[in-house]
Parts: C-alpha cells; structure tokens; sequence
C-alpha cells in the first residue's frame, strides 16, 4: 500500500545518496525495510515531484541501466562525475552507494 508516509520514507532515502554515486531500486527498497519491493521504489520515483525536489537520477537499476524516459538521467550522473561503460550502465562496482 503506497501512502504519504512511505512515500516520504523513500523519498529520504534517495535524498541520502551522494552526488556522484548511484543506488539500486532494489538497494532503496532494502534500506526502507521493503526487499522485494523494487518496483514500488521505481513508482513511487516517477511521481517524485509531485513531492519535492529529490535526486531521483542517483538511483538504477540492479544491472545500473537508467530509467526508461528519464532522457536526462545520463547526462546528470556524468556531470557528477558518475561514468558509464561501454553497454550505457552505470559501473556499479565503482559509482554504487556505500551505505
């Protein structure tokens, strides 16, 4: 069930990640206590302005493809200094949250 509450309990989340580093849908969900709740974390993202400004393009997926839409997305992680290999994903081994 999606109600202001959680929304803002991911929503904080995502604000915790630094610039320049990535997080999972599924490292979000994790950290709010939700395992296999990935797909409610990438919801919950796209309606994300609706609810203030957040650093929603720090988060992708497990393999660290960017959001499907979200045509911005690249070029804001590279301005953080976030680079991609040569299959257009984010190199997690390298860019991935440490929390």
């Amino acid at each position: 069930m999606m109600d202001t509450d959680l929304i803002y309990e991911i929503l904080s989340v995502v604000e915790e990640i630094p610039e320049g580093r990535v997080a999972t849908y599924g490292q979000i969900a994790r950290l709010t206590g939700r395992d296999r709740n990935a797909r409610l974390v990438g919801k919950i993202l796209s309606m994300s302005a609706y609810f203030g400004q957040y650093p929603c393009h720090r988060v992708v997926n497990h393999a660290g493809r960017t959001a499907p839409g979200f045509f911005s997305q690249r070029q804001r992680l590279e301005a953080e200094g976030v680079e991609f290999k040569s299959n257009g994903c984010v190199d997690l081994e390298k860019y991935r949250w440490d929390c």
